[in-house]
């Protein structure tokens, strides 16, 4: 009788470690499967979160080259420089001109997986700054976090603003976000936004020439196009706060039927030699059953996804 009572107590504690090796397992293979960022091809990284996907290009410049829902891609697409994805500049412009600082937008940034965050680190650029980016899937909230670092590497005190660019197609939909009034940008002429439901709206057009706008906003855009609502949260600026001649909402058409550059900018920064500053966008993505033009359904749509 003891020695049956021995043996099912031995039979109880090897089924339990078994069960529980066999439990540690599923979990680490779980694990694998369910990984958010991973390296992919040519320097490129994807993360995944649900059915939305964003792939981001270390070898150059880490511009973001794709943002979809499932199978749905909302950027612009194109092998003609400065028309495809979203890179990131620093304001003024006028600091710069014309074309962009090979440091922030075509040369390679170092890359590097750290736990659920992707940290992309780019060169010293000419003007003493170096660009850090930093992508973060937020699960719970339904986005994705970029927070961008101006790192000053200069012997100087120098006054910054960070500027983010995103290019999505000229041909249908609508670009929207709350304000009354939009001012004409960098002597082009406007692009034409009306305003109705509490926002100021362009419907996608055609034209013959280069158009901008400068706008101040309420801290978020958003853009719809075939069935998509792509939308931003950033920090709202108050007057005063932007760098000269920019704005915390910008929008910037190409000629033809092409693509529309839907951008935002922070606040103008004092840094002293090796100071920094952080700034945070936030990505959302979904499906909707409304109509990708101006409506009060769609601006309220927008605005509850993005806050």
């Amino acid at each position: 009788m003891r020695l049956n009572i021995v043996r099912v107590l031995l039979l109880a504690l090897s089924t339990q470690a078994y069960s529980k090796a066999i439990n540690k397992t599923c979990r680490l293979k779980t694990g694998k499967t369910v990984k958010s960022i991973k390296a992919i091809e040519d320097g490129k990284y994807k993360i995944t979160m649900g059915d939305v996907s964003m792939v981001i290009d270390a070898a150059h410049g880490a511009k973001i080259l794709s943002y979809k829902l499932g199978n749905d891609e909302v950027l612009n697409q194109g092998d003609q420089p400065n028309s495809f994805g979203s890179t990131f500049w620093t304001s003024p412009q006028k600091e710069w001109e014309w074309p962009p600082v090979e440091e922030y937008d075509t040369k390679e940034f170092d890359a590097k997986i750290k736990g659920d965050k992707l940290i992309l680190t780019g060169q010293k650029s000419p003007l003493g700054y170096r660009i850090r980016k930093q992508f973060t899937p937020d699960k719970k909230n339904n986005n994705i976090k970029i927070t961008y670092t101006i790192i000053n590497e200069s012997e100087e005190t120098r006054k910054v603003a960070p500027w983010e660019i995103t290019r999505v197609p000229n041909d249908l939909g609508v670009l929207f976000f709350q304000a009354k009034e939009v001012e004409p940008a960098n002597n082009m002429d406007l692009l034409p936004f009306e305003f109705k439901y509490d926002g100021a709206w362009y419907s996608m057009d055609e034209s013959d020439v280069f158009r901008k706008i400068n706008a101040d906003g309420r801290g978020w855009l958003a853009y719809c196009n075939r069935g998509l609502l792509f939308a931003k949260k950033f920090k709202d600026l108050k007057a005063g706060q932007p760098a000269p001649d920019e704005a915390e909402i910008q929008a910037y058409g190409n000629m033809g039927k092409t693509f529309v550059e839907v951008e935002e900018q922070g606040a103008y920064t004092t840094l002293n030699p090796g100071e920094s500053l952080d700034w945070t966008v936030r990505w959302y993505l979904t499906h909707t059953d409304l109509e990708c033009v101006p409506s009060r359904a769609l601006f309220k749509q927008a605005k509850k996804l993005a806050n």
